[in-house]
């Protein structure tokens, strides 16, 4: 899991997780591939890319301004295209 700091809660959230499911979905999916004329489960990776609602809230909560204003994290300028909204 990563978190981040959230201002409104005086506590850390989670913004995204990643699990090793090993093989437990694949026995369910039956997904296979075979190692040496054997057929074995795959292990798997489950994971949340991001929390839609939790990240840009951590982001609006740690950058507002006391005008309103959220000043855009430097990393984040070139997508957005504004240094302030």
């Amino acid at each position: 899991d990563i978190e981040a700091w959230m201002p409104g809660r005086n506590e850390y959230g989670e913004v995204t997780s990643t699990s090793n499911c090993t093989d437990y979905q694949a026995r369910n999916l039956n997904i296979k591939f075979r190692r040496k004329g054997k057929n074995e489960y795959v292990h798997m990776l489950n994971g949340t890319a991001i929390a839609t609602s939790r990240a840009p809230l951590a982001i609006l909560e740690n950058y507002q301004t006391k005008d309103g204003h959220v000043e855009i994290p430097k990393v984040l300028q070139k997508y957005v295209g504004k240094k302030q909204i």
